[in-house]
C-alpha cells in the first residue's frame, strides 16, 4: 500500500511538470492551425500599418460581419460595407503603428477565435489639422476556414 502511494505521488508530481511549446512572442500553443491563423493575423496587422485596403479585403471572408460593438444596428456592416469603412478610415490615417499581443487561440472545426491586446499609435488627419492618438484595448478576431485558407469573419 505504501509503495502504491509513493508511485501515485511520483506520477502526480511528474504530470504537473508537463510543458507546452508556445509560438515565440505569444502565449499561444504551437500547433499547425494556430501558426496558420496567426500568419493571417500578422498579414492583417501589416496591411493595417501599410493602409492596404486591397489586402485587408482579400483577408476578409465573404460572410464578414461587424456589429461595431454597440447594441444599435445602424452601425453594423457586412463585407460590402467593409470596403467603404476601410476606404474612409484608412484615408484619414497619415501613419499607423499597430502592435498585437496574441493571448489565446481557440479552434473549433472550421471556426477560430483569437483573443488579442492591440496597441495602436496613429496620426489622424482632421479638419483642424493632424493629431496623434494612441489606443490600447482587448479584442477578438474571428476566422473561418473555407477549406483552403483562414479568412477573417469579424474583428477587423
Amino acid at each position: 500500500m505504501l509503495i502504491r502511494k509513493a508511485i501515485l505521488l511520483v506520477l502526480l508530481s511528474v504530470g504537473g511538470c508537463a510543458t507546452y511549446n508556445v509560438i515565440p512572442g505569444t502565449k499561444v500553443y504551437d500547433t499547425k492551425p494556430n501558426r496558420e491563423i496567426l500568419q493571417v493575423c500578422e498579414k492583417y496587422r501589416r496591411a493595417l500599418e501599410e493602409r492596404d485596403a486591397a489586402t485587408l479585403l482579400a483577408l476578409a471572408h465573404p460572410n464578414y460581419y461587424e456589429d461595431s460593438g454597440t447594441p444599435k444596428g445602424d452601425d453594423d456592416y457586412g463585407y460590402s460595407g467593409l470596403r467603404d469603412v476601410l476606404s474612409k478610415r484608412l484615408s484619414a490615417l497619415r501613419t499607423l503603428r499597430y502592435n498585437i499581443e496574441y493571448r489565446k487561440v481557440e479552434v473549433e472545426g472550421h471556426h477560430a477565435k483569437v483573443d488579442i491586446r492591440y496597441d495602436a499609435s496613429f496620426q489622424l488627419a482632421t479638419e483642424m489639422g493632424d493629431r496623434w492618438e494612441r489606443k490600447q484595448n482587448d479584442k477578438r478576431i474571428e476566422l473561418e476556414n473555407d477549406g483552403k485558407r483562414w479568412l477573417i469573419v469579424a474583428g477587423m
